[in-house]
């Protein structure tokens, strides 16, 4: 085990981002396993306020762990060459596409890299399970004939028929973070899970009790259809007219990810048909044009991009990543660790294992 006088561990972000994300009692958690130092930075300060990487890692000093947030300037290898007791670097929001840290630069230099940007993954997750049993009984379509003055419930509507989610076949695109929570959440509904996901590890299904299969047939064999995959130059547009035809009759679709992974004027025009039902987060473009023809479909329910956008997801994010520097400053392996693997999944590339 460690001890607290050999750790140094500093915090790089803003003060606007330090308080919006610092728990009291998670940062005791770190003091308790090292010492402690937040340096306030806001890359944006105007010219002049901006450190140089000499003058930054003075600042940072001998540490073994760098925690970065909102604020924070990109770490390059230049500044890690500064730093010669640095042994792990996490981002707490937005470096799974790796723009805030060389990761490249870390790897070369045996430094760990961990992401916990996932902490929005568990509202997200929440809202996907939301959205799957709103659309399963047509809620939007009840919702809008309440608001029109008609409340009478109609036994031969879909969600009457058909809304149960117990014993259903449901099919994921993509299963990072968000996707391995929802399995969880949909457990005790003992339904069928099939994922469709190239740069997951084929192990993890026999793991967690899914089927990996192809992207049509998830499209084409499920009752219920969630769209979780990043947005990267590969999955951009990734599901057209071709799939969504696919879908079969009384399905239902959510997209909970990103609305540019979808061909927005195909999903409309595949929803007019009125065969299948739709919950959606997300849209392309954002906000949804006040005149889209979507809004006003009656087997639509939709969100305005709020499925990740809770208050305590930001704290969320700095208590794993606690979690985090707990775990390898005691000779752990980290849980979420940024990987040639995940770094090639968020930018849509090939990878080889």
């Amino acid at each position: 085990m460690t001890t607290r006088h050999q750790n140094r561990i500093a915090i790089l972000c803003s003060k606007q981002t330090y308080h919006r994300y610092v728990d009291q009692a998670d940062l005791q958690r770190l003091h308790d396993l090292a010492e402690v130092a937040w340096i306030a930075y806001d890359e944006q300060a105007e010219v002049g306020q901006v450190l140089s990487e000499t003058d930054l890692a003075g600042q940072i000093g001998a540490a073994t762990g760098l925690i970065l947030s909102g604020g924070a300037p990109r770490i390059t290898g230049a500044l890690m060459d500064l730093m010669p007791d640095l042994r792990i670097i996490g981002d707490m929001d937005g470096d799974r596409f790796a723009n805030r840290i060389d990761v490249e630069a870390a790897w070369a230099r045996h430094i760990r890299v961990v992401d916990t940007t996932n902490g929005t993954s568990y509202p997200v997750a929440e809202w996907a399970l939301g959205l799957i049993l709103i659309s399963l009984r047509n809620a939007g379509f009840h919702f809008r004939n309440i608001m029109a003055g008609d409340a009478k419930k109609r036994h031969e509507d879909a969600g009457y028929l058909r809304g149960d989610l117990t014993g259903k076949r449901v099919g994921l695109i993509g299963c990072g973070h968000i996707g391995r929570r929802l399995m969880k959440f949909l457990a005790p509904f003992e339904v069928d899970i099939y994922v469709h996901d190239p740069y997951l590890p084929r192990e993890m299904a026999d793991a967690l009790g899914f089927t990996l299969t192809s992207l049509d047939n998830v499209m084409s064999g499920m009752d219920v259809i969630v769209c979780l995959a990043p947005l990267t130059p590969r999955t951009k547009g990734l599901i057209g007219k071709r799939e969504l035809d696919l879908i079969p009759s009384n399905a239902v679709f959510v997209n909970v990810s990103r609305g540019a992974i979808v061909d927005s004027d195909a999903l409309t025009t595949r929803l007019k048909r009125g065969d299948i039902i739709a919950g959606l987060d997300v849209f392309d473009p954002e906000p949804i044009p006040s005149d889209s023809e979507i809004i006003h479909l009656p087997n639509v329910f939709l969100s305005p991009h709020i499925a990740g956008v809770t208050a305590p997801s930001y704290p969320k994010m700095f208590a794993l990543m606690v979690d985090e520097m707990i775990r390898f400053l005691n000779g752990h392996e980290p849980y979420f660790e940024l990987s040639p693997r995940s770094i090639a999944n968020r930018r849509g590339t090939d990878y080889e294992a």
